[in-house]
Parts: C-alpha cells; structure tokens; sequence
C-alpha cells in the first residue's frame, strides 16, 4: 500500500480543517500509512473522489510523488466543496523508510504540510511514524503515530491501525481504525490490482467528531506506479 497522508475529515467543512488536513494514505486514500516508498526511478500518482452524502461535502484529491535518492518526494493537491463554499490546499510530503528486518518490518518518518490556497495563512502540518509488519504472505499490519499541527498551533495526536489481506493475486482488502484531528474514523474497503502498474480503490468509511458528530464517507480511487 502507498499512501501519500491520510484523508481530510469531510464532516469539518464548517471550519478550514477540511482543506487543512495533509492527505496520504495505505496507498491511495486510507488514512494508515505503510512503511514503504515507490521503488528507485519510479514515479506514481494516487487520486480520489470522496463523498460524505449527509453533509453534501465532496473532495477531489490528487497525489503525485517520485523516488529521489533514498526518499519519496510529492505533492498534494485538495479541492473541496459543500453547498455553499469550495476550498483547496496545496502541499509537499517527503517520506523516508528502512527495513529493519527485510520482508518483516519496515519503519519510516513522513513529514507533510498544507496550505490553504485561497486563504493563506500557516499550513497545517503533519509528522508521524509509519510502521509495517509483514505477518504472513498475504497479511499486512500497519501502525501510525504521530501529531498534526492546525494552522491555529493547535496541536493533536495522530494514531492508526490496520490490516491488510490479499484475497486473491488481484484483490486486497483493507481494514482501518485511526484518531487525529480530534476524530475517530473505521473504514473498510478493497483494492483491485488491474496490472501491475494501475489499481483502483474503494471503501465506505464512519468518521465521527465530538464537533460534527458522526457522518459516512465513501471513496473510490486510482493508483499508478510509473517507471520515469
């Protein structure tokens, strides 16, 4: 899985959260990182569609990122809309990991920031440590923990965990549980490998916050992996 940083809380559209949040996700848009990078002399993009129909809040989010060295460099790009506003962020991501244990544990560093292109201001940042744990052939655990930082200084604990099995040659299912921003999100969804470069995700998820209470999200997804 290769996300670039984890989804923005659709439900905090009311505020300028939702377009300050850094976005990366497992691969595409779930919000628990893996513990890995593309590959030396590749480039990949990662976009997304989301949708939180009880709060009429859409987010259109792309993703490119290239190995450089010994790191993952990438941008990302947000648009968000409601009823009766849009927002956009844009901001860069550098993430770097090592494999303590090969094709066992890989543990990494992410640091991302977001700006608010309209508005301006300071950027929301992220920082946190993605972990994987190669459980078996086809089972994958990944742990983050970290903090973001609101434009406000505010600052927030960022916790995740998830699993990731591999059904078939062509079909993974991802399960999720994280907190950052002061919410809570359970996703559940799949992946469907359509070569070996190209994937599309999908997944519904409950994001709840003591502000927003609790809403559904759903998503769908594309990832490409490319040799530059």
């Amino acid at each position: 899985m290769r996300m670039l940083l984890p989804l923005r809380p659709l439900c905090f559209v009311a505020s300028a959260t939702v377009v300050s949040l850094p976005a990366h996700a497992a691969g595409g848009h779930f919000d628990v990182d893996d513990a890995t990078v593309a590959e030396t002399g590749h480039c990949q993009y990662e976009t997304w569609l989301a949708r939180a129909p009880s709060a009429r809040t859409t987010l259109f989010h792309v993703g490119p990122a290239c190995r450089v060295g010994p790191v993952e460099l990438g941008v990302n790009l947000d648009h968000a809309e409601t009823r009766s506003e849009h927002h956009d962020s844009l901001g860069p991501q550098l993430k770097w990991v090592a494999d303590p244990l090969i094709d066992k544990l890989s543990a990494g560093v992410v640091v991302a920031a977001a700006f608010d292109v309209k508005h301006g201001g300071r950027p929301w940042k992220t920082a946190y440590v993605p972990l994987t744990w190669w459980v078996a052939d086809r089972l994958w655990v990944h742990a983050n923990a970290g903090a973001d930082w609101a434009a406000s200084g505010e600052r927030t604990r960022r916790l995740g965990l998830s699993a990731e099995w591999a059904a078939s040659d062509r079909l993974t299912v991802i399960a999720e549980r994280i907190t950052y921003a002061s919410s809570w999100t359970s996703r559940l969804g799949a992946r469907v490998t359509l070569t070996e470069a190209i994937s599309v995700d999908f997944s519904a998820a409950r994001f709840s916050s003591g502000a927003a209470g609790a809403s559904r999200v759903y998503v769908i997804g594309l990832n490409h992996d490319f040799a530059r």
